[in-house]
């Protein structure tokens, strides 16, 4: 695996994070080359001056925030896991903090900006609402590029940027990647400026009403693997739980309703996932048991105590951006083993193919089937 971006007079060394002893995959890709290249043989930095700013949309690891150090920077991302690797690699690579502003995706977005570097991301949800924050700040001046893998870019992702920037146009693509480039039009339409891009919609039998941010999993719909999970929770007298990898917080939700008195933390590494969560459950339960809820952005449960929950739920990611992996899924199990009392339980819900029985076996000594149908299995691991 190449740790070294070698690119335009600079080196770097980049690790994509959380780490992964078995990791094959850099943490840059063409895409992130395409838009440093373009920057530098066109000189973009002389268009930065004074109080003027670059803006960094959705770096996945920090190889374009570590990239443009000695620039006055903001780098948005919604990603914790994304956040903490722009951290760790600026201290790998000594990089200038006090040129760097570090934001959550939730956060306003500066109004000095004069050059925009946007990697696409996974849904054109989130693309939407970042394009339609964007547009707030801009100026007809600004210069706005976008990079992604060539099967990301479709004609939706250009029809989002002719909306809400203006005429757009594709490079050729190299290395598999291309770039788009956005003139920005002064003409707005109110319309589409007042677009209300989160989602709310009713969960069957519980009457509850749910909100999802533009980059909430399974946002447009309840999630078949939660719903089964909701549905197969465990019998017992728990008392702290926690809703691993909890999305908009649906799952923890039940347990709140299922299990009298208990507290419950709601962890996500998605900033829009645990606000969602943290509305529905103010939206959707009266305050002396919403008082029980917690809601955390963390990599998983890294930085909690030992032994101090009982009951651990959990529908494990299998992808990390676009890469479809199992790391993430094996530190989640790793971590509850480590959290959990003894005799507390992890309940994860998982698709057939995923083989997470053997994995929570290797970890725990043993696991036990509670429920399966013809995609989903419930497992449950026990601490000894």
């Amino acid at each position: 695996m190449n740790e070294l971006l070698s690119i335009a007079n600079q080196n770097l060394i980049l690790h994509r994070h959380p780490r992964n002893k078995k990791e094959t995959l850099q943490a840059w890709d063409s895409a992130d080359e395409y838009l440093i290249n373009h920057f530098v043989d066109n000189n973009l930095a002389e268009k930065i001056k004074n109080e003027d700013e670059l803006l960094i949309l959705n770096d996945g690891f920090g190889a374009l925030t570590c990239f443009f150090n000695e620039i006055k920077r903001t780098a948005v991302t919604d990603s914790y896991l994304s956040l903490s690797s722009i951290k760790l690699n600026m201290q790998r690579n000594r990089c200038i903090e006090e040129n760097l502003l570090l934001q959550d995706s939730l956060q306003s977005f500066p109004e000095n900006i004069k050059v925009v570097l946007i990697k696409i991301p996974k849904t054109n949800a989130y693309l939407e609402f970042l394009l339609q924050k964007l547009r707030a700040v801009i100026s007809a001046d600004t210069i706005v590029i976008a990079a992604g893998k060539v099967n990301m870019i479709h004609n939706s992702t250009l029809q989002l940027f002719e909306q809400y920037i203006g005429t757009t146009k594709t490079s050729l693509a190299k290395k598999k990647s291309r770039l788009i480039f956005s003139d920005v039009e002064v003409a707005f339409d109110a319309e589409t400026e007042e677009k209300e891009i989160a989602i709310t919609w009713e969960v069957e039998n519980h009457k509850w009403k749910i909100h999802n941010h533009a980059n909430v999993f399974s946002r447009n719909h309840l999630d078949i693997g939660g719903r089964y999970l909701m549905d197969n929770l465990p019998d017992g007298d728990f008392s702290n739980i926690v809703d691993l990898g909890c999305g908009n917080g649906i799952v923890g939700m039940a347990a709140l309703e299922y299990y009298a008195d208990s507290k419950v933390t709601f962890i996500d590494e998605s900033y829009m996932a645990v606000d969602s969560a943290r509305i529905n459950t103010l939206k959707n339960f009266e305050e002396e048991r919403s008082d029980n809820a917690r809601f955390v952005v963390n990599n998983g449960l890294v930085g909690f105590k030992a032994a101090s929950h009982d009951l651990i739920l959990c529908n494990p990611p299998f992808h990390q951006q676009q890469v479809i992996t199992d790391h993430i899924a094996w530190s989640m199990f790793n971590d509850a083993h480590f959290c959990l009392q003894e005799g507390g339980e992890l309940i994860i819900v998982g698709n057939r193919h995923l083989d997470y029985q053997d994995k929570l076996t290797r970890i725990f000594g043993d696991c036990e089937l509670l429920a399966e149908n013809k995609k989903f299995v419930i497992l449950r691991a026990i601490k000894a």
